[in-house]
């Protein structure tokens, strides 16, 4: 049997292609309802992330954090931890300004999604009124996934206390290197923990949008499908979140700059501006698109871990031609 663990470049890759393929035969759909209903939230984070960093809310955000890392005994004024500060302060500031487009534009464009991917009557587009059918277990799970997330933050805040303060008190190591070297793998086991608990949070998200299971127990079943495709569901992450990347650097170059220096008209900035903003919700429907389609692989594989069987059947809507029935063994999309 396939060694589950080792996953390939090649299966990423294969979810990836999946997803386009899905992508552009319900365009029309996906183009429509479900990007102008993810609009508003990229507007929102597209906005908040070029004129939030220079308030004075971040500022505070900045100033009490700093504060709290002194008081933990943590080295605030290191560059690794001045920049992580930074960072985390801007996130704090978005995700709390973001917070109303988050629990309404984004979780209603996700549920549009899942509703389009496991309706069973595809001669008919699904209605607006339909979503709300997801929408209270979407709202559940994005309810506890903040929760896991605020936890998972303080939980590593809280092992960086102290680990750094039993290597400082045990063995009275306080120099730049040293320093330098507890805030690397600091930030190392950060990243890396912050990172697998956003993958379990939005696999829990598609997992309440398909099998309507909300709140802790959507995480729970998350954790358990997840092992043994940590590597693809990272792939997937980087590559979506570099390209989400891309188009907020042009908003900054394209709009932000503009808007600084009067270099065009307001209309034609406005213009393009929301002509950006909708290219970055696109995006958003295409990362909930391979999302599912990596819930449905780890599905296989769990199934064939516990039944012994190889191909498993994956359906998902194709509004024109009726249905697409996807065939897929493990090795396809591993």
């Amino acid at each position: 049997m396939k060694d589950y663990s080792s996953v390939s470049m090649q299966g990423t890759g294969n979810i990836i292609r999946r997803s386009i393929f899905i992508f552009l035969q319900n365009y029309q759909f996906f183009t429509t309802t479900a990007a102008l209903l993810a609009f508003p939230f990229a507007v929102s984070v597209l906005l908040l992330q070029a004129f939030i960093p220079s308030t004075s809310f971040v500022r505070a955000i900045h100033d009490h954090l700093h504060a709290l890392f002194d008081a933990a005994g943590l080295p605030s004024s290191s560059k690794l931890f001045t920049l992580l500060n930074s960072k985390l302060s801007q996130t704090i500031a978005i995700s709390f300004l973001a917070f109303p487009f988050t629990f309404s534009s984004l979780l209603f464009a996700k549920a549009s999604i899942f509703k389009a991917l496991t309706d069973q009557k595809p001669s008919k587009k699904p209605a607006v009124s339909s979503f709300f059918s997801l929408y209270s277990s979407l709202l559940l799970t994005q309810l506890c996934t903040s929760l896991v997330i605020i936890s998972a933050n303080a939980t590593c805040f809280t092992l960086l206390f102290f680990a750094f303060n039993i290597f400082n008190c045990g063995f009275n190591l306080s120099s730049p290197e040293f320093i330098f070297l507890i805030s690397v793998t600091g930030a190392i086991i950060y990243s890396t923990v912050l990172a697998s608990t956003m993958i379990i949070c939005n696999l829990a998200l598609v997992l309440s949008g398909i099998e309507k299971i909300g709140g802790y127990v959507a995480i729970l079943k998350a954790c358990f499908l997840i092992r043994g495709k940590t590597a693809t569901a990272l792939l997937l992450t980087l590559i979506f979140n570099l390209a989400l990347a891309a188009v907020e650097a042009l908003f900054q170059y394209r709009i932000v700059k503009a808007y600084h220096h009067k270099r065009t008209g307001f209309s034609a900035i406005s213009l393009e501006g929301m002509f950006i903003a909708y290219l970055y919700a696109i995006l958003l429907v295409l990362d909930t698109i391979s999302s599912c389609l990596f819930f449905e692989c780890c599905k296989t594989g769990r199934q064939m871990d516990e039944e012994g069987c190889f191909p498993y059947q994956i359906e998902i809507e194709d509004r024109d031609n009726h249905a697409v029935l996807m065939t897929n063994t493990l090795e396809e999309l591993s």
